[in-house]
């Protein structure tokens, strides 16, 4: 099923279907299964079943398409688009024209296979990991072991046991491809996956404890703790999913309003009737995400409309308020790698993606 949709701001949607996001417009951060992200334009995002995603600005409109689950595993590389390894994994629109092609007005009458076998295409293009389709199969053979395992608590011989058994020589290839190790896998689909039970069931911690293999709740307490910052019950308060504190309204909206003029924590603290302190930790604690960075991204954002314009360097750094256009130039630079005379040349050669 195709749709296309405005999606309300801090809402929580969860992914009850296989289903690729195209975003169409918007601003600010999504987060998925916890993470913040920032880097979304121009970007297919495959999600699966028991994923959610929240959009943290107002503006966004969003095309989904849901996949029945016989289409998504008559293929075993479909894995690749759905089970993200150790981020948010995406098909980027820039150097794929077949998935413009696709995503078009017309798949609403089409077939949406179509759309999968090119991603596929491309992903394996992109090759994000630097490894053979083969090493590739191994790694998410792996990844559906530990899909299924996490809650049981095996040792580093336990693990290489399981894996020995499959015919894998899963520890080397996962650190040397990924970049971390079998066993922090495991313990991050196991934070995850608890994360979850605690802010969206209504479980006691002790069931979710038991659930995630703990045989001692206050033993999970800690090791929750450790991770998050916060213990099970805290986290269960501070992430709201049912929308009933208006602060993440209230912050984007000022955000949105003010973030070309006022850069300062103070400013946004005074209009929240907050300490910076206190707004600085329930920034963190609703949103994932610092006050600074947030602000940043905004910049970010407005900078990348203003260069789709007319508007030249010089006047986009003037309505940013930065007092010269070399520091605009390096602001942009570093945090998006590349400069702005270069970012709006490649949108003017027609490398922009399809909307």
């Amino acid at each position: 099923m195709v749709r296309k949709f405005s999606p309300e701001i801090n809402k929580v949607y969860f992914i009850n279907q296989y289903t690729l996001f195209h975003i169409l417009s918007g601003s600010g951060s999504i987060q998925v299964d916890f993470k913040n992200y920032t880097d979304w334009m121009d970007k297919a995002i495959y999600l699966e079943k028991g994923q959610y995603i929240k959009f943290l600005s107002e503006d966004f409109e969003v095309r989904t398409i849901e996949f029945p689950n016989k289409d998504v595993f008559d293929n075993k590389e479909v894995r690749v688009l759905f089970k993200h390894l150790i981020s948010l994994g995406y098909i980027n629109f820039k150097e794929c024209v077949d998935c413009e092609k696709y995503l078009s007005q017309s798949l609403f009458e089409g077939n949406t296979r179509q759309i999968m076998d090119v991603s596929l295409k491309q992903w394996f293009w992109q090759n994000p990991f630097n490894a053979s389709k083969s090493e590739y199969q191994i790694i998410f053979d792996i990844k559906d072991v530990i899909d299924k395992e996490y809650p049981n608590h095996l040792s580093n011989k336990e693990l290489e046991a399981l894996f020995r058994e499959n015919g894998y020589q899963a520890h080397a290839l996962v650190k040397e491809k990924l970049g971390v190790t079998v066993k922090s896998m495991f313990n991050e689909k196991r934070l995850v996956e608890s994360k979850k039970d605690v802010a969206f069931t209504d479980k006691s911690i002790q069931e979710v404890s038991y659930d995630m293999g703990f045989k001692d709740p206050a033993y999970f307490n800690r090791v929750f703790k450790k991770r998050t910052g916060y213990s099970p019950t805290q986290f269960r308060e501070n992430f709201d999913f049912e929308r009933k504190d208006p602060f993440v309204e209230d912050l984007v909206f000022l955000l949105r309003e003010h973030h070309m003029q006022e850069r300062s924590l103070a400013f946004y603290a005074d209009k929240m009737n907050l300490s910076v302190k206190a707004l600085a930790k329930k920034t963190r604690d609703k949103m994932n995400d610092s006050l600074g960075r947030l602000i940043r991204n905004e910049l970010i954002n407005t900078s990348k409309k203003l260069l789709d314009s007319d508007a030249s360097v010089k006047e986009i750094s003037i309505a940013l308020g930065f007092e010269e256009p070399n520091h605009f130039s390096s602001f942009f630079k570093q945090y998006t790698g590349s400069n702005p005379s270069k970012f709006k040349l490649e949108k003017v050669q027609g490398n922009a993606p399809f909307l």
